[in-house]
């Protein structure tokens, strides 16, 4: 444990009748400073948890009780929250699959098709064919309107 000392400050009252030298001050530092280190190696060292577990004593057992159904409880909603979770993406993106699926496989089947149309028409009709769009470039010039 460590010990309370008197140490003699000086008023100034003593260096009227003869002034201390700074050795001498120094020496008086250097014989208290064991005497401060051999006390505080005394103490035992606390851990951590042992200095966590020694503030729980300064709370009333009613809040320390109520501290701790909440931690459970928030611990438990989480546990439940995550669960749920996993299982409400897991229907919804398998659900999204199985009904989205087929809508794109035939949606790709069908562009397939289009674009073997298009090739053989192309090896058909020529290079050109594919550009025109199949629609013919109009013949005759439009009609002049007349004016009344």
């Amino acid at each position: 444990m460590a010990t309370v000392e008197e140490i003699d400050i000086d008023s100034g009252m003593e260096s009227q009748e003869g002034s201390q030298s700074m050795d001498d001050i120094s020496e008086k530092k250097e014989k208290r400073q064991p005497e401060i280190e051999e006390s505080e190696d005394d103490e035992p060292d606390e851990t951590l948890a042992e200095r966590l577990w020694g503030l729980t004593e300064m709370f009333p057992e009613p809040l320390r009780n109520a501290t701790y159904a909440a931690y459970i409880n928030t611990q438990l909603g989480m546990k439940c929250a995550y669960g749920f979770s996993r299982s409400a993406m897991w229907i919804i993106f398998s659900t999204s699959i199985i009904l989205f699926a087929p809508v794109i496989f035939e949606v790709e089947r069908a562009q397939m098709e289009e674009m073997q149309k298009n090739q053989q028409k192309q090896l058909l009709l020529g290079p050109n064919s594919a550009i025109s769009g199949g629609v013919p470039p109009p013949i005759m010039p439009p009609m002049p309107q007349q004016r009344s």
